[in-house]
C-alpha cells in the first residue's frame, strides 16, 4: 500500500469528534436517516473490517457532497471513506437494478438521444408513466429528468467546420461527458467557440463516461473500469502536452482526484492524466493570468445568481468561472453561499431520497427566486436541472454567457429556446411539461 493510499485509510485517525462536519452536513440537517459524517465516517470505519460484515447502512444516506471534507479541521477525508462503505454494502448485499442503472448515464444517454427522443421525452413527460416508472423503478416521479437531445454533441462536432486560422495554433481535448453529449450539447458549441476564439484547435478525443455515477452508486468494479478507458483514449493527448479541458465540473473532479483516489488508482498513467486534467473556467483563469485570454468582451448588463456546486468546490480553486466572468463589464453575479442544492447527481432521484435532496436545496432554491432574475448559472449539470426544477428559473453554464460576452452565441445556435427541457410534472413554481 503506498502513501496515498495510506493516507485515505489512516485519515480517520486524526478525528478529533468536535462534530464541526455533523454541524455543517447539509444531509444530517434535514433528516434523522442519517446521522452524521463522523459517525459514518470515521466512527464508523474503526469496526469495517474485510472479515465482518458492513456494521452501518446509514451512510448510503450520504450524499457525497464533501461539505465534511471541506470543514474538517484535521484534514480527515470523510466523503472518500463514506463511498468505500457503500461499496461494501454493494459487495456484499449486491447493486438493485434502479441503482445499477441510473448509474450507467452513458447507457441511458444512448437509448434517449437520437431520432427517438421526442417520442422518449414525450413519454416521460406523460403522470402515468412517471408513477409506473415512479412504482417500478423506485425513481420519484417528479425527479429532475432532462429532456434527451435530437442529436449528440459528437455528431454536431463531425458536422461543424471548425474556426480556420493562419499560423501554428496551441491544441486542447476538449471532455464533454455525458450531459453534453446526449443532453445539452449546446454547452458543448459554447465551449468549443470560446477555446477557438482564444486560439486553440479542440480535440474531440475517444472517452466515455467518467464513472462517477458508478463510484456514487457503489459499483466500483464498473467505476474502475469507465477510468481506465478514458486514462487509455486521454493519455497519448496528455503525453504530448495537450491539456484537457471538460465543462462538466463533476467529470473533470472525477479525472483529477475522485476516481484515483476512491478507487485506488496512482499508477503513472491514472496521474498523468489527473495533472493534465483541467475545468475549462481554471483553464480560461490560468489563461488570464498569463494575459493571453481574449477579453474583447461585449457589455452584458446583468445581474445574475451564481451558485457554485459542491463538485467545483472540492477543487479547491477559488472560484474560477466568477473570476473569468467579472472580466465581463457590465456583468454582475451574486453568489448563493450555499452548501448544496441536494441533487448529488443521482442521490435526488431516488424515490426514497427525493425530499431529503428537496430540502437540502431549500436555501439555494429561495435564494434563486429572491434575486428576481430570469437566468441562474451553475457549472454542474445536475445541479442546474434540479435548480430549474425547484424554482422555475432557467438555469445555464456559465460558458453559456462567456461565449454571449464574445458575441458568438448566435453563430452556434447556444442555448435552448424558453425554459430547460426538464421532465417533471407537478413540483410548485415549475412549469408542466416542457
Amino acid at each position: 500500500m503506498d502513501h496515498i493510499e495510506l493516507s485515505l485509510e489512516q485519515s480517520l485517525d486524526h478525528c478529533i469528534k468536535c462534530n464541526i462536519c455533523t454541524a455543517a452536513c447539509p444531509v444530517a440537517a434535514v433528516t434523522d436517516r442519517f446521522p452524521g459524517p463522523k459517525y459514518v465516517g470515521p466512527q464508523a470505519q474503526r469496526f469495517r473490517h474485510e472479515r465482518q460484515p458492513a456494521p452501518d447502512a446509514s451512510v448510503d444516506y450520504c450524499s457525497g457532497c464533501r461539505v465534511c471534507n471541506e470543514v474538517c479541521p484535521t484534514g480527515v477525508r470523510i466523503a472518500e471513506l463514506n463511498a468505500r462503505a457503500r461499496a461494501r454494502i454493494v459487495a456484499e448485499r449486491g447493486l438493485p437494478f434502479r441503482n445499477w442503472l441510473i448509474a450507467r448515464s452513458e447507457l441511458v444517454g444512448r437509448l434517449s438521444c437520437g431520432p427517438q427522443a421526442p417520442l422518449v421525452n414525450l413519454g416521460l413527460r406523460l403522470r402515468p408513466v412517471r408513477w409506473l416508472v415512479d412504482r417500478v423503478l423506485s425513481i420519484h416521479r417528479d425527479a429532475p429528468l432532462p429532456a434527451a437531445s435530437r442529436y449528440t454533441f459528437r455528431a454536431w462536432f463531425r458536422r461543424r467546420a471548425p474556426i480556420r486560422q493562419g499560423g501554428a495554433r496551441r491544441q486542447v481535448v476538449y471532455f464533454h461527458g455525458c450531459s453534453t453529449n446526449y443532453y445539452e450539447p449546446w454547452v458543448g458549441q459554447a465551449a468549443v467557440a470560446v477555446l477557438e476564439r482564444n486560439g486553440f484547435e479542440v480535440i474531440l478525443a475517444p472517452q466515455n463516461c467518467c464513472g462517477l455515477p458508478l463510484i456514487s452508486n457503489g459499483d466500483f468494479a464498473a467505476a474502475r473500469r469507465a477510468h481506465a478507458a478514458n486514462v487509455r483514449k486521454l493519455l497519448p493527448y496528455v503525453r504530448q502536452g495537450i491539456p484537457v479541458v471538460g465543462t462538466s465540473t463533476s467529470c473533470t473532479l472525477t479525472l483529477k482526484e475522485e476516481a484515483p483516489e476512491i478507487l485506488a488508482m496512482h499508477d503513472a498513467d491514472t496521474r498523468a492524466v489527473a495533472e493534465g486534467t483541467f475545468d475549462i473556467f481554471e483553464f480560461l483563469r490560468n489563461l488570464a493570468e498569463r494575459n493571453e485570454l481574449d477579453i474583447a468582451f461585449d457589455r452584458i448588463e446583468r445581474m445574475l445568481p451564481y451558485h457554485q456546486p459542491c463538485q467545483y468546490r472540492a477543487h479547491r480553486l477559488g472560484q474560477p468561472a466568477t473570476d473569468v466572468l467579472g472580466l465581463v463589464p457590465g456583468l454582475t453575479l451574486t453568489d448563493s453561499r450555499a452548501a448544496c442544492c441536494g441533487i448529488a447527481g443521482t442521490y435526488g432521484l431516488k424515490r426514497e431520497k427525493y425530499q431529503i435532496a428537496m430540502d437540502v436545496g431549500a436555501g439555494l432554491f429561495d435564494f434563486v427566486r429572491r434575486s428576481g432574475a430570469e437566468l441562474a448559472l451553475c457549472d454542474s449539470e445536475t445541479c442546474r436541472w434540479q435548480i430549474s426544477h425547484a424554482t422555475g428559473v432557467v438555469s445555464k453554464h456559465p460558458i453559456e454567457i462567456l461565449a454571449e460576452a464574445y458575441g458568438i452565441a448566435p453563430t452556434v445556435k447556444i442555448g435552448n429556446p424558453g425554459f430547460p427541457p426538464l421532465l417533471f410534472t407537478g413540483m410548485p413554481g415549475a412549469p408542466n411539461g416542457s
